[in-house]
Order: C-alpha cells, then sequence, then structure tokens
C-alpha cells in the first residue's frame, strides 16, 4: 500500500467522513468467509446495463472480456455501445484485482506507476487500504496523482438483471488529479458490489463532483456533479479452463 504524503482537501475530507459515517448506520445483511482472488480464464465475459444522469440519461451496454493472460498479466477488453457510446479500450491487469493499466473515471485509460488495488484480496468486513499513485492519463496526456482509499463493508444479497448475487460490499473515495486554477479536483464517491460466482463485480454505483473556487466552495455547498452512474451485471459466461 502507498500512504497519503499530500493532506486532502478540507472539502473531500468532510466528503469522505460523511460518507463513512453514513454508511456506518446501514446494516449489511448477511455473512460470510472472506472472498478470495478468483482464477481468472481467457473468455470470461461480463456484459452490463449502464446509465448515467438524472433526467436525460445516458444509456449504454459495457461488455468486459478477457481476451489475453500472459507473463505481463491479464489483459481484458471493455467495450461501450449506446445510442451516444462507441468505445473500446483495454486494461492491463498484473494479477487479479491489481490494474496497471485502466480506468478510475469515466472511460478514460491511466498508466499507473504502481498497480492500483482495485480489490485487495481476500476481501473481508472491515478491510480497507489507501494509495496514493502516480499516473498518466492517456486521454489528455498529463500526469499527476491520485489518492484512492477503499473499506470493505461486509456481505449483503444483490439482485440485477442476470440474477441474486452473495456480493462483497465497497466504498471506494478517490480525489483525482484534474485540478484546475478555477475549480478543484474531482472527488469520487463510489459503491462496488463483488460476487465470487461471477468472478467480477455486478453492480456499482458511481458519484463524482468538483467545486467552483469561489464562496461557495468554502463551505461546501457549491459543487458540480460530473458523473451519476449506476451498472448492473446481465450476464456473466465464463472462459475456457
Amino acid at each position: 500500500m502507498i500512504p497519503s504524503r499530500r493532506p486532502w482537501s478540507l472539502a473531500f475530507v468532510a466528503f469522505a467522513v460523511a460518507v463513512l459515517a453514513g454508511c456506518a448506520g446501514i446494516s449489511v445483511p448477511g455473512s460470510g468467509p472472506a472472498a478470495d482472488a478468483p482464477t481468472y480464464h481467457v473468455g470470461d465475459r461480463w456484459v452490463y446495463h449502464a446509465e448515467d444522469g438524472f433526467r436525460s440519461k445516458t444509456v449504454w451496454e459495457e461488455t468486459h472480456e478477457i481476451v489475453a493472460i500472459g507473463a505481463d498479466g491479464i489483459a481484458v477488453r471493455i467495450t461501450q455501445k449506446g445510442p451516444s457510446t462507441d468505445t473500446t479500450r483495454t486494461e492491463l491487469w498484473p494479477a487479479p484485482g491489481q490494474v496497471k493499466v485502466g480506468s478510475l473515471y469515466d472511460s478514460e485509460t491511466r498508466r499507473f506507476a504502481t498497480p492500483l488495488g482495485r480489490y485487495d484480496f481476500p476481501l473481508a468486513g472491515g478491510k480497507s487500504w489507501n494509495q496514493r499513485i502516480d499516473n498518466l492519463n492517456e486521454a489528455t496526456g498529463k500526469t499527476g496523482s491520485i489518492s484512492h482509499y477503499v473499506r470493505v463493508l461486509g456481505w449483503a444479497k444483490v439482485t440485477t438483471p442476470a440474477g441474486t448475487f452473495d456480493a462483497v460490499e465497497m466504498q471506494v473515495i478517490m480525489r483525482l488529479d484534474d485540478e484546475e486554477f478555477w475549480r478543484t479536483a474531482t472527488e469520487c464517491n463510489y459503491s462496488v458490489w463483488y460476487a465470487p460466482a461471477v468472478r467480477g463485480a455486478v453492480k456499482e454505483k458511481k458519484d463524482a463532483r468538483y467545486m467552483d473556487k469561489g464562496g461557495g466552495a468554502r463551505d461546501g455547498t457549491s459543487y458540480t456533479r460530473t458523473l451519476y452512474e449506476v451498472m448492473e451485471l446481465v450476464s456473466f459466461t465464463p472462459g475456457r479452463t
């Protein structure tokens, strides 16, 4: 794990504390042993229904498929298809749960100086990890450092279009590296449900926002939401063993 080397903004700390305080009051049903690292296979394929926004929503189908496993790790092709969405990118996982090349926000591709711990297996209730990671954002060509904190809340029953799963719920809080002179960095609050039965996430909820560097930013009441996404598993097809 890589500890944070720079204090987060007061607004971000307040945001994180509020999120975690809210989670502490939620009873996560069910219990179970720690979820161990999965064994992936070429051809493992997850299809998700995703939508982002409020009244006017952007909707797409997102497919994750393992296309190669080798000395460098696990290569995963990710495609997004919808009325206004058509993207393809590739992630590289040096080990299950670890990301060397991949996305944090939207569909950008980042190259991390050290692997990002998306899932720090085994996943047990109460476990947490915190990293500050240097990275290159291929979409902007800029380098920076992101803060990434994950807390495992426990087990829950999660119903999706693909069925009902026993899943480990995780809270993810991030501060990106896109601060400008007129606005703060993007602050992300995600909920992720990982199900061992399908070797991956069955549901994700993503909220991201930034604040203008004006009067409202001082009390944390003025912000612009940039992401309000829900993604649910539609199908999982195991690959060849």
